[in-house]
């Protein structure tokens, strides 16, 4: 089989995958019908179907968005009511519908293939960018309300995870969907239109020949059957030398690994696969890349071959990382943040139960750390902040979480302890080594901290009240003098 042929075979403009899964249940189920749906209709339109047999799909898909917006109405109504991004959210269903029944006329009178796949593409990209980026919003907004946030609060997660790393991986995968959608209509209609198919095979292949994504096939046993050049470049070894070779000692980093193993045993029982996967690269560096695997089945729907596409996306994974990385720390001393501090508070809470633990959170604040600044500068003073970061860490436990939450004010988590006594003595032990004098620029600095703790599940409250415990005990250790701990009891 022809690396053309092995990719039209039984494909898809819009294959399915968990990239796509928003965490409710119900909608994710109703969005794969949707696909279902859209991909029924891209099949008819690229056979050249008859007006009936494509109004009678585009009814379908428009009947079932409109029982799909229902019941997404609803479940969003119920956690946000009338708040305006709902409200917007709904105006965009409504959007949606009245253009499918414009489109819908366009696609019966359809006389080019150009006119197809603009009708296809405004589907697709609606359909891919409604669950990626509005859905994917609202279901990050609901599950914030459930853990307790207000509507402000969850409204701001959403917005900022939205908005970044995220927002780049959203752009990625429209894009690919895009490209996917364009040859895979292509590849389609040439097994439908006999007298255009030897024209359209030999574009597809020049498509596919000059892609900067490295394809190559297989058969069952993992042995090469075909490549493109951009494979060929990416393993540094000619079509010649690789046709018949195992894929997995050609790439033994990719999938002579137990991920990759598994990528096989997933794409054969799901027919597809696509995700992310580190490749050593025959410099010996290590890469990241986006594999889709496919499997290619014959008439009677017995698996045949395989289809792999490699794209490099290292560049896109470390954007993705340093934005992370600046959302989670803290910029001065690189310790995390109030939002990291949070994730963390909570992985700790729900250790504590599994384990019969104690957890001890404490609030830290520097003492005479005002006079440093005001004297010696904000430079300094910033100078005193880091050595105090690095200082805790080196403290305290490997396990342990120093977070600095704002100016000279920090929180720590110390978890599996197994009596109180034992977080007093940590605090204490670290009480004296933040007093112990730093040398900053010819200066001989010394400053102290008094703090506030609290204990759980001793202290039963949630994540909010243990902060809260922790600050108020914290008020009282500086009120009693400064450079002291005090505990709270519940009183």
């Amino acid at each position: 089989m022809t690396l053309v042929n092995a990719m039209s075979h039984n494909a898809d403009i819009f294959p399915w995958s968990a990239t796509f899964a928003t965490g409710i249940e119900v909608i994710d189920a109703q969005h794969q019908t949707l696909v279902d749906l859209l991909n029924q209709l891209a099949r008819r339109m690229a056979s050249d179907a008859d007006e009936l047999s494509i109004y009678a799909v585009f009814d379908a898909l428009t009947d079932y968005a409109l029982h799909h917006f229902q019941t997404e109405e609803g479940i969003w109504r119920q956690h946000l009511g009338d708040d305006a991004i709902n409200l917007a959210h709904e105006q965009s269903h409504h959007a949606f519908v009245a253009e499918v029944g414009r489109v819908r006329q366009v696609a019966g009178n359809a006389q080019g293939d150009q006119t197809a796949d603009q009708v296809l593409s405004f589907l697709t990209r609606w359909l891919a960018f409604h669950i990626l980026e509005d859905d994917t919003r609202m279901s990050i907004i609901v599950g914030g309300l459930q853990r307790g946030l207000s509507l402000t609060q969850a409204k701001e997660e959403a917005t900022r995870e939205m908005d970044s790393a995220a927002h780049v991986l959203i752009t990625a995968v429209l894009t690919m969907y895009d490209s996917l959608s364009s040859r895979t209509l292509a590849l389609l209609r040439e097994l439908s239109q006999r007298k255009r198919m030897e024209e359209k095979l030999r574009l597809a292949s020049n498509i596919i020949e000059s892609s900067a994504d490295g394809i190559f096939i297989t058969n069952l046993q993992g042995l090469i059957t075909d490549v493109n050049p951009a494979y060929c470049k990416q393993v540094q070894r000619s079509r010649e030398e690789l046709l018949g070779q195992p894929v997995a000692s050609v790439m033994p980093s990719l999938f002579g690994s137990e991920p990759g193993q598994q990528v096989w045993e997933l794409a054969t029982q799901a027919g597809h696969w696509a995700g992310e996967l580190s490749n050593r690269k025959p410099g010996g560096d290590f890469e990241s890349v986006w594999l889709t695997l496919s499997t290619v089945k014959d008439a009677a729907q017995h698996t045949q071959h395989f289809v792999g596409m490699l794209s490099s996306i290292s560049q896109l994974v470390e954007r993705h990382h340093a934005m992370e990385a600046a959302a989670n720390q803290d910029a001065l001393t690189g310790l995390p943040n109030r939002r990291l501090l949070k994730d963390r508070l909570a992985q700790a809470m729900e250790r504590s139960k599994r384990d019969g633990t104690l957890l001890a959170v404490c609030y830290l604040d520097l003492d005479q750390f005002k006079p440093v600044n005001d004297t010696l500068g904000h430079l300094v003073g910033d100078q005193v902040l880091c050595a105090m970061a690095q200082r805790m860490t080196q403290a305290l436990r490997g396990a342990d979480t120093v977070a600095r939450v704002g100016g000279d004010e920090f929180v720590l988590l110390l978890g599996d302890l197994t009596q109180p006594e034992e977080a007093r003595q940590l605090l204490e032990r670290l009480l004296q080594s933040v007093l112990e004098p730093i040398e900053i620029d010819s200066h001989q600095l010394q400053v102290g901290a008094s703090m506030g703790a609290t204990v759980y599940p001793i202290d039963a409250g949630d994540a909010a009240d243990l902060l809260q415990h922790a600050d108020q005990m914290l008020y009282l250790a500086k009120a009693q003098g400064r450079a002291c701990l005090r505990m709270y009891t519940g009183v």
